[in-house]
């Protein structure tokens, strides 16, 4: 198996397409400033629920978190065949570790509201296991449930290669979609629909979002194939794109997905938004992958620094958060729209910062640590990452 999965080693490092694989462009930039915008559209949905604004549409831009999931699988299927399986691990490790350390650390010592940590959140937190026990998600690291259904995916990816490559690729394509659409099932599964609050949350558990990962790995597939011009066509108007998912947010803001807060959604409400979240990822993700645009608001200076820093961005901004009642008096849920403006605001300045400092001087060199890079022979980084 280590002879037919292989991954680009580096950070977003300039790749080969494999000789298989039609023409493709090595890096798309665009897909550097969608990530920006993934990581900030989560921060909208996170500063709406504490504020107690109300605006469902705000709070279903917990959706990006399907962009970011698809986006993963994307990058990362389309890489295959280009490192062993060690030097995928090792990227794996060297990517994501010396970060989300650093944040689970900092937020453990610093933030007041982790004090009180229970020892099976400590471990569970340290091991990214969280979402595995009862009461596993910790005050400032309460985000990180979807860290541990991505890391779960980069531990499957090999595995999934080893069974599918092989295949003829329709049929692969007819796997991959299959497995999407049975995963939509998983709130039914009895374990899982007879949930208690005395119980671990196992609704949230990988399984269930297989379909937001499948939007990528089949984009991967689709775009390896060749689309027409004509398709292409069809993808290139964004605005177009961004309209139907801005459509399927309103429509996943209806009391028929169920509620927004921290109450358990039934299991059919659970399902249908998991439908939903594919739809939209799939609305943001594939017009993107497989219609790049070289010059774009995506691809400007601004949203190319965000999209360098939004692991950072991702791992922080919660812990800003909620630093930022307190800087600026504002009681949680107040319910006023003016809140919510405040605090994005400095929920966002204050992340940004926190973000470029942790890239600077914590990311980038604990990856090249990790990779054995020395500075000087380091390559000139390309973002697009997973």
């Amino acid at each position: 198996m280590s002879n037919q999965f292989q991954v680009d080693p580096g950070l977003g490092a300039s790749v080969q397409p494999q000789a298989s694989v039609k023409s493709v462009p090595q890096h798309l930039p665009e897909l550097d400033g969608l990530r920006a915008v993934a990581s900030l559209g989560i921060i909208v949905t996170h500063v709406s629920f504490q504020t107690g604004t109300g605006w469902g549409f705000a709070g279903r831009f917990d959706f990006f978190v399907a962009v970011f999931f698809a986006l993963s699988a994307f990058l990362l299927w389309r890489r295959r065949g280009l490192h062993t399986l060690a030097g995928y691990a090792r990227s794996r490790v060297a990517r994501l570790l010396p970060t989300y350390y650093a944040c689970v650390v900092a937020v453990m010592l610093l933030l007041p509201e982790a004090h009180s940590l229970t020892l099976t959140q400590l471990l569970s937190n340290l091991t990214s296991t969280q979402i595995y026990v009862v009461d596993g998600l910790a005050p400032g690291l309460t985000h990180l449930w979807s860290l541990c259904v991505e890391f779960f995916f980069y531990l499957l990816l090999p595995v999934l290669v080893w069974l599918l490559e092989t295949l003829p690729r329709r049929w692969r394509i007819a796997a991959i979609a299959l497995a999407g659409v049975l995963s939509w099932a998983w709130g039914f599964v009895p374990f899982v629909a007879d949930y208690a609050k005395d119980q671990v949350n196992s609704q949230i558990w990988p399984p269930a979002y297989a379909s937001w990962f499948a939007v990528g790995i089949l984009a991967a597939e689709y775009e390896e194939a060749g689309i027409s011009r004509r398709m292409q066509r069809v993808l290139r108007p964004r605005w177009a794109w961004w309209l139907a998912a801005a459509v399927v947010l309103w429509i996943a803001s209806r009391e028929w997905f169920g509620p927004q807060d921290l109450v358990h959604p039934e299991p059919g409400e659970f399902s249908r938004r998991i439908v939903a979240g594919a739809v939209f990822a799939a609305f943001v993700v594939v017009p993107v992958a497989l219609a790049p645009q070289k010059e774009s608001w995506l691809t400007s200076p601004l949203m190319q620094a965000l999209g360098t820093w939004s692991y950072s961005i991702f791992l922080w901004h919660v812990a800003i958060l909620g630093v930022a009642f307190p800087l600026t008096g504002v009681p949680l849920f107040s319910g006023k729209p003016l809140d919510f403006w405040v605090i994005l605001a400095v929920t966002v300045v204050g992340t940004v910062v926190v973000s470029a400092a942790s890239y600077t001087l914590i990311e980038r060199p604990g990856r090249d640590l990790l990779l054995g890079r020395r500075r000087k022979d380091r390559p000139r980084p390309r973002h697009t990452s997973s």
